[in-house]
């Protein structure tokens, strides 16, 4: 069974079927905690769904695991970023 079809079941997205993780072990995208993560984002290096991946990783908050390339500390800082830019845009607009 493909990384995919695990997290999602057999409902598949478009950018889903695309992904360089088509295939390989969904262990390497969840490693133990302090585990490497080099071999999960080598994978996702390349991928042409990496942007959409992580977008529905931030979308979903996702809380474990390697998705578009990033692991959930440095999503949690794409979020943090996100949300000043988004608030700064609110004092500007006001």
């Amino acid at each position: 069974m493909d990384l995919v079809s695990l997290l999602y079941g057999r409902q598949e997205r478009g950018w889903q079927a695309q992904a360089n993780c088509m295939g390989v072990d969904p262990d390497l995208f969840f490693p133990e905690r302090g585990a490497s993560t080099r071999e999960a984002k080598e994978v996702c290096r390349g991928c042409v769904v990496r942007e959409d991946c992580l977008e529905y990783a931030l979308a979903n908050g996702e809380k474990f695991g390697i998705w578009g390339g990033m692991s959930e500390r440095e999503r949690r800082r794409v979020r943090r970023a996100r949300a000043l830019e988004r608030r700064a845009a609110m004092v500007t607009a006001s």
